[in-house]
């Protein structure tokens, strides 16, 4: 099993029967993948209902996910405009947001949007999602070409401040307990040392 889908199996378990539920673009949207509650997907470009990946010849261009991927829309479904979209995300009806980023610290603060110098598409909605949302998860990779994401305070310029509940990698989770990162769970075969090497920011131990 890949670190990609390892993050993904278990962010699927904090997914519970009745939510609603917007996920990412990139490992986030993998987690649909590996469901086993009954929720519903919400994308921020206007959809309820979000359906799997079309079989291959069946894309519709005009169901699309909030990345322009092609996806389906499951029966009930519906569809409306960037203002109900934003209207169900800002008046706190999403029960969790599922999202990549560049860095989280250790104060909760999130940074998934730009790397000053490079090209940026948009924002998208994430500074809407992580504010809106009940609960933010934070799917991503550990390190990025070794270098830790996890840090004592985000570099890059942020999504927003101190609004993360939970981490998980492909070598553990952090959840943010009484405001503390804290680390819950470790992967198989993962130690205490290889995700002290990995991680830059302070962390509390309840495992």
């Amino acid at each position: 099993m890949d670190a990609k889908e390892m993050i993904a199996r278990r962010v699927a378990k904090e997914l519970k029967d009745g939510y609603m539920v917007n996920l990412g673009i990139g490992l986030p949207t993998m987690v649909a993948d590996y469901l086993e509650a009954d929720l519903t997907f919400q994308s921020e470009n206007g959809m309820l209902g979000m359906g799997c990946k079309p079989e291959e010849g069946q894309e519709d261009r005009d169901i699309t996910n909030a990345g322009a991927q092609p996806v389906t829309i499951v029966p009930g479904g519906m569809y409306f405009d960037s203002a109900y979209s934003f209207a169900l995300i800002r008046g706190g009806h999403v029960d969790v947001t599922v999202l990549g980023a560049l860095q989280v610290d250790e104060t909760g603060s999130l940074a998934s949007w730009m790397i000053p110098g490079k090209m940026v598409p948009g924002m998208g909605g994430a500074m809407d999602l992580v504010t809106g949302a009940k609960r933010v998860i934070i799917a991503m990779q550990h390190t990025a070409k070794g270098a830790p994401k996890v840090l004592k305070k985000c570099t890059l310029p942020l999504t927003a401040v101190g609004v993360v509940d939970m981490i998980v990698t492909e070598l553990c989770v952090f959840k943010f307990l009484e405001g503390k990162l804290t680390l819950t769970e470790l992967s198989e075969g993962v130690t205490l040392d290889d995700v002290a090497a990995a991680t830059e920011a302070d962390f509390d131990i309840m495992i």
